[in-house]
């Protein structure tokens, strides 16, 4: 069995132990164009739970590798199995106050863009538009062998049919959509092909140990070089797929605000960290900006 990705860097090391003023946040978005960087933290209110903060999910899940993914049938059917379990909740989460605070900031002219870290669409379903999924989505599957995207409800009804009285009790749900299940909970789960040509089939998101592609991460360090600053909220900015972009931003001259309640590997860049929960910090936020951020906002916007 494959370990679970090393990471070489623990909160310790953080300089600094966090604000509670939010002024910093305040004055960038009031000049405009802000790009965000979001991490799992942000969905957390959502009922999604993250990976390294108290109780993340990391402590106790080892999230499926891409090696393992590609390599082992057995591994695609214990990830299937707990994936579509997993998706019956995944798919019903909502956006939080702080989604849609992101998403009205983004319709005020506030922000150049969105880069999300997250799989699970809740920046869109908020109403921002300019988003970048740096790891995918969970709404979409791609086929290894002839590259065809389809949408996941799709493969979800195939599964059904397939796994018909598949209803194991999961002990938790996470990050990635995937169910805690054990290996007699898997049983025999039936994965099923593409439909086109019969490959493997994939959820639509980076792996661990899977390369965010090369045109996606250029067409970030593009909006960071047009951001005037780079707020990042609920990242941890452990793995490089994120803290790239900060060192960035930083390396340019250009202010890197963080909210985050936990040190993160950023703090050394940022101007600031506030350590606030975010929807209740981004809205207090948009209140001294006048910009509405309820419920139904990004609708009526």
């Amino acid at each position: 069995m494959r370990m679970r990705p090393t990471l070489s860097w623990t909160p310790t090391e953080s300089l600094s132990p966090g604000t509670t003023d939010l002024r910093p946040v305040e004055e960038a978005l009031s000049t405009g164009g802000v790009l965000v960087l979001s991490g799992a933290g942000i969905s957390t209110e959502s009922g999604i739970p993250d990976y390294r903060g108290e109780g993340g999910s990391l402590s106790r899940h080892t999230p499926m590798t891409y090696q393992d993914f590609t390599a082992e049938a057995q591994a695609r059917r214990r990830y299937w199995a707990r994936s579509h379990l997993g998706w019956r909740t995944f798919r019903h989460a909502r956006p939080n106050d702080g989604h849609r605070a992101v998403a009205a900031f983004e319709q005020h002219g506030l922000l150049s863009g969105v880069i999300t870290q997250n799989v699970d669409g809740l920046h869109q379903a908020a109403g921002a538009e300019t988003v970048v999924e740096l790891h995918g989505s969970l709404d979409r599957v791609v086929c290894l062998s002839c590259g065809d995207l389809s949408p996941r409800r799709e493969l979800a009804r195939r599964l059904e049919e397939a796994n018909a009285g598949f209803a194991p009790v999961a002990a938790a749900i996470n990050p990635d959509g995937d169910a805690d299940l054990t290996d007699e909970q898997v049983g025999d789960f039936r994965v099923v092909p593409c439909m086109v040509c019969g490959g493997i089939l994939k959820p639509d998101v980076v792996f661990f140990g899977e390369a965010v592609p090369p045109q996606r991460v250029e067409h970030c360090r593009e909006l960071v070089r047009a951001a005037s600053s780079l707020l990042v909220l609920g990242s941890s900015l452990t793995v490089m797929s994120g803290l790239r972009f900060v060192r960035q931003a930083a390396e340019g001259g250009k202010p890197v605000l963080i909210i985050n309640r936990d040190p993160t590997r950023g703090d050394r860049h940022a101007r600031t960290r506030v350590a606030l929960s975010l929807g209740p910090a981004l809205l207090a936020v948009a209140d001294r900006l006048g910009v509405p951020a309820t419920e139904g906002a990004a609708e009526s916007a």
